[in-house]
């Protein structure tokens, strides 16, 4: 079976080594040396100032969202469907506002038109690891005084104009999970350029807690685990041999699929992108869904990412969004991950 993604395993030794570190100290959880370690070495690699590790990529949404927002929350529908959910989840409201139709980013000369009195912040999505168009979205938030909090959950190792994507917001979130590029199995992690907002957050990811016996604040437990970060320092050292095997495939896909009946993803100028997803965009859903059945027959399984557009959800206010409805009916993303073999490939540009 050739799944659309899958986790890169380190070798077992490896892993084996950070775990028997992890019996030495005798310590499991509540922010110990591993932890620390695998924070201090993200930092050092992405060239973020401030990192706090989370037990997976939603809570720090969620936590961001608490900190810094209320009432109405101007959103994009092209996302995964955590990003509408941490809303909702926080007692906001989702206002969604359609994407461009090429970067598949939230459409920043939309956003002025959907803020009213209520609104308190803006939650974007680094779709597949393409940027949003970050000056345009700071300046409208400087201008009616909101917050920006970026779903960057694709992100690991984006740099936009020689930076990474990560210092852009208020915060930005970003995932861990078994499926990304960079993972702890589950984990995810928040980033914060201002000190007296991320010690806020910091806290705000562990109950609360300053020392055993005071509290700052409310809090709730969104810590990883040594076991995690046990696993995230085995998997750092492979991160360049997984981006080239990434490319690699990315370039293949580029030099040999016919882009007359199919769209790819745009990436916006000044961008290094991490190759992280492969989307293509179909003439229509049925085209979409003849092929996705080919493939299957095959046992290929691309999948269809982001489906439905989030607007459609039954929990939200079913406003239009024409743009992100109709990409969303015709996407799909291929197969891609370190170890795809070039006859998969082929295989896969036959059916296509």
């Amino acid at each position: 079976m050739i799944p659309v993604t899958k986790t890169f395993f380190p070798p077992i030794k490896e892993y084996h080594c950070q775990v028997q570190r992890i019996w030495d100290n005798q310590w499991l959880t509540n922010r110990g040396e591993l932890v620390k370690e695998l924070e201090a070495n993200l930092k050092a690699e992405l060239g973020v100032t401030n990192i706090t590790l989370t037990t997976n990529g939603t809570l720090p949404l969620q936590i961001a969202l608490k900190v810094l927002a209320g009432g109405e929350v101007i959103t994009t529908p092209f996302s995964y469907v955590a990003t509408t959910s941490a809303i909702v989840w926080e007692h906001c409201t989702p206002v969604f506002v359609d994407i461009h139709p090429e970067y598949l980013t939230i459409d920043e000369t939309k956003i002025e038109s959907a803020i009213t009195k209520k609104t308190t912040a803006i939650l974007a999505t680094h779709v597949f690891g393409n940027p949003c168009n970050v000056e345009e979205i700071e300046g409208i938030a400087r201008k009616y005084n909101l917050k920006v909090i970026y779903d960057a959950a694709h992100c690991y190792g984006v740099k936009y104009k020689g930076e990474s994507i990560f210092n852009y917001g208020d915060v930005s979130t970003c995932s861990f999970h078994a499926t990304k590029l960079f993972h702890t199995g589950e984990g995810g992690a928040m980033f914060c350029r201002d000190e007296d907002l991320n010690h806020k957050l910091f806290y705000s990811h562990n109950f609360g807690h300053n020392g055993p016996e005071d509290f700052y604040g409310v809090g709730i437990n969104a810590k990883m685990s040594e076991l995690q970060a046990a696993m995230g320092l085995s998997v750092l050292p492979y991160m360049n041999k997984i981006l080239e095997a990434r490319k690699k495939i990315v370039d293949f896909y580029n030099e040999n699929l016919d882009f007359s009946k199919l769209q790819k993803l745009k990436i916006r100028e000044r961008t290094n992108w991490n190759y992280s997803y492969y989307p293509v965009i179909f003439e229509n859903e049925a085209k979409l869904l003849n092929v996705k059945k080919e493939l299957n027959e095959q046992e290929i399984y691309p999948r269809r990412y982001f489906y439905p557009s989030l607007n459609l959800l039954d929990y939200v206010n079913r406003d239009r969004m024409p743009v992100s409805e109709n990409i969303a009916s015709r996407v799909l993303c291929l197969p891609l991950y370190k170890e795809l073999e070039p006859e998969v490939l082929f295989k896969i540009i036959k059916s296509l």
